[in-house]
């Protein structure tokens, strides 16, 4: 176990403990997307006076007037924090020097290399460092390699002035936000934090405490950083496992849902992971790769995680062979020239969330080998801008109707939204690619339908 920092809480900690334990202390969260925006709609209801800082002024707009643009979290939620002054937003960053806790939540993709692009991270510390003033406290909740918070954050906060531990403090908190999970809110969720001293982490359990269900201590930020990794590289090589069983049982003739099915009836020494198009969303398919890259400085290569991702990034690619089969199997049709419709543009089902969704994977390899593609999803209506797919930024969804439903050669289940009527498309579309078991869930058992 890493020693924790001694540090003595000065005149300054303490005012600010007493501050977070009265409620007074004012929290700035930067950056209001998944994260951010129902971090600081919880603080809000704990209430606390909360500021969200952002650099997209249509986000700050919306905010200011009670509306939200993130489906999950309703305007009906933000709306009465924003009436009675417990909430507002902005893009004027000096006005981090009234705050009193700071909380980062700023993303943390990879580049086109697959290496951590820290850049919003790095830029989001060197605009806390010009406004930072004695007794802040500063959280990062980004997921990122271990030594993120010491060696990114912290150089760039500390001044000759103002050290980390005697004059501020800084602390390491990972997300854990699951969109649309309604069982498991942020205030539910218990959060693992890290503090660069005993004081910063004194401070940070306090705070979160305040908030949510439960906080569990970790002996240092890079401890806390770990924490997050793994739990999302558990999942990575498990879905990687039942991805690699799709294939092989597929082979043999067998269902890999139902083997899970069966299976999950094992009381102990079994946990259900599924099968899937790809992975999506912000952690699982970008996660792995921040402690690959960050092993490779200490001469270690992660060959379970690396295989993970391998078997999981290829998995847009076995789902267009098992649909360039099916439609020359049973409509003796070839993929170039054929009219595919992908249902389904979010990374999951029932959130407005497309960040790393296979569906745009599976829309560009589509069409790269000649296939005219539309999509359906009525969460998402629009294809919103990215860094890796640009070019689909503004195609809009197809209208599901007769008419498209019986027109597409193929239909492609990539997400599962519970608002579709997934019978009408088993009675209507000539062929069905199923790579949710959507269809079968649904209780249709027809003919044309294929999982994949």
């Amino acid at each position: 176990m890493v020693e924790q920092r001694k540090s003595r809480p000065n005149a300054g900690a303490r005012r600010l403990a007493e501050r977070i334990s009265t409620k007074r202390a004012k929290v700035g969260i930067i950056g209001l997307g998944y994260v951010g925006l129902p971090l600081a709609c919880l603080f809000a209801e704990k209430g606390f006076t909360v500021v969200g800082f952002d650099v997209d002024q249509g986000k700050t707009t919306r905010l200011n007037a009670g509306r939200s643009y993130i489906r999950h979290i309703p305007g009906r939620r933000i709306a009465p924090l924003v009436k009675s002054g417990q909430l507002k937003a902005s893009t004027d960053f000096r006005g981090l020097k009234a705050m009193d806790c700071i909380i980062i939540c700023v993303p943390t993709p990879l580049s086109k290399q697959r290496e951590p692009d820290l850049s919003y991270v790095a830029d989001t510390a060197a605009e806390i460092g010009k406004h930072l003033k004695a007794g802040q406290l500063v959280v990062l909740e980004s997921s990122t390699y271990p030594g993120t918070t010491d060696e990114v954050v912290r150089p760039a906060l500390e001044t000759k002035a103002l050290k980390s531990g005697r004059d501020f403090y800084l602390a390491y908190s990972p997300e854990r936000e699951d969109p649309g999970n309604e069982t498991y809110g942020t205030a539910a969720i218990p959060k693992v934090v890290g503090g660069d001293g005993e004081t910063a982490l004194s401070l940070a359990l306090a705070l979160y405490d305040a908030a949510v269900v439960k906080t569990v201590p970790a002996s240092s930020p890079a401890t806390a950083e770990a924490v997050k990794l793994t739990e999302n590289i558990f999942r990575s090589v498990n879905i990687a496992l039942v991805n690699e069983l799709k294939v092989i049982f597929d082979a043999m003739g067998i269902d890999v849902w139902e083997v899970i099915d069966a299976a999950k009836t094992k009381p102990f020494g079994f946990m259900p992971f599924y099968p899937g198009p790809g992975l999506g969303g912000h952690c699982i398919p970008i996660d792995p790769f921040y402690l690959t890259w960050k092993a490779r400085e200490f001469g270690i290569t992660t060959r379970f995680i690396e295989l993970a991702g391998e078997i999981n990034t290829l998995m847009p690619h076995y789902v267009v062979s098992k649909l360039s089969e099916a439609l020359n199997a049973r409509a003796a049709k070839a993929l170039k020239g054929a009219h595919i419709l992908i249902i389904g543009l979010a990374y999951k089902k029932n959130v407005d969330d497309m960040r790393e969704s296979p569906a745009l994977t599976l829309i560009e390899l589509l069409e790269a080998q000649g296939a005219k593609v539309d999509y359906h999803d009525p969460i998402i209506t629009q294809i919103k801008p990215s860094r890796e797919h640009p070019h689909l930024a503004g195609r809009r969804s197809k209208a599901l109707s007769d008419a498209t439903l019986k027109r597409a050669d193929a239909v492609l289940i990539v997400t599962d939204h519970d608002v579709i009527d997934f019978k009408r498309i088993g009675k209507l579309a000539s062929l069905v690619v199923d790579t949710r078991n959507t269809m079968a869930r649904a209780g249709w058992r027809g003919r044309n339908v294929v999982k994949a």
